[in-house]
């Protein structure tokens, strides 16, 4: 547990949703202590559904929607959108150059990403995505790297990899749960599929047992002292 808070802080996330689900208490917590927030998605979430005559177009709209509409609850200065199709995010070179626009636009303090070293992970996006911004982060910095893009280039004091496979920074998030929970109902086309919160049910059992389900999981993250959010610290950078 630590005082530490950034200016600002970048979270890019593969899908809507992922950022909340990995880093919302502390997101919470620092916009709490005058961090400024910006929120980066990269996939266009049109596979995140069990519906079987959705229509896509249709969820992709959706899930942009509760993506914005949760970001407030952040005070997120700024959500962008990357629109790559879910489940097909690729490390390419227009695509590390967008993002690379985005922190050197940005300049923050702080980047928030998935952890591209976990072993066993299933999603190919969570890895792609992992990768996509440390290769960011390397041509944001160097100023040889996209001079077309008439932006000076900029590091970023810290790297915060979530779902990290060997985490060495935690992160309290006692007084920001309810936040982080709150934002992660944000995210309705998700209560079935991810969050496992059942229509037919009562919706508030429902609800109550999938807070319940993400309090256990911070306090997990701690040895059960207190509930936080895990990453692995990357400096120098």
């Amino acid at each position: 547990m630590n005082d530490y808070f950034p200016k600002s802080a970048l979270a890019i996330g593969a899908h809507p949703d992922d950022i909340e689900f990995n880093a919302g208490g502390t997101l919470s917590k620092w916009a709490s202590l005058g961090t400024k927030i910006f929120f980066g998605v990269l996939t266009d979430g049109s596979k995140g559904s069990w519906e079987q005559n959705i229509d896509q177009i249709d969820l992709i709209r959706l899930r942009k929607t509760e993506q914005l509409n949760s970001a407030k609850l952040f005070q997120a200065h700024e959500v962008l959108f990357l629109d790559a199709i879910d489940g097909e995010l690729e490390e390419s070179r227009e695509n590390v150059k967008e993002i690379c626009k985005w922190i050197r636009e940005i300049k923050p303090e702080v980047v928030l990403t998935h952890d591209p070293w976990k072993r066993y992970r299933l999603h190919p996006d969570h890895r792609v995505a992992g990768w996509l911004v440390i290769s960011a982060i390397v041509a944001a910095r160097d100023h040889l790297f996209y001079r077309d893009l008439n932006l000076a280039p900029f590091r970023p004091e810290l790297l915060f990899l979530f779902e990290a496979d060997e985490p060495d920074h935690f992160e309290d998030i006692s007084q920001s749960i309810d936040i982080k929970i709150s934002a992660l109902l944000e995210h309705k086309s998700q209560h079935v599929s991810t969050m496992d919160i059942k229509a037919n049910n009562d919706l508030n059992s429902e609800i109550k047992k999938f807070s319940d389900w993400v309090k256990h999981i911070a306090l997990e993250n701690s040895d059960r002292r207190y509930p936080c959010e895990s990453f692995k610290k990357l400096s120098h950078l």
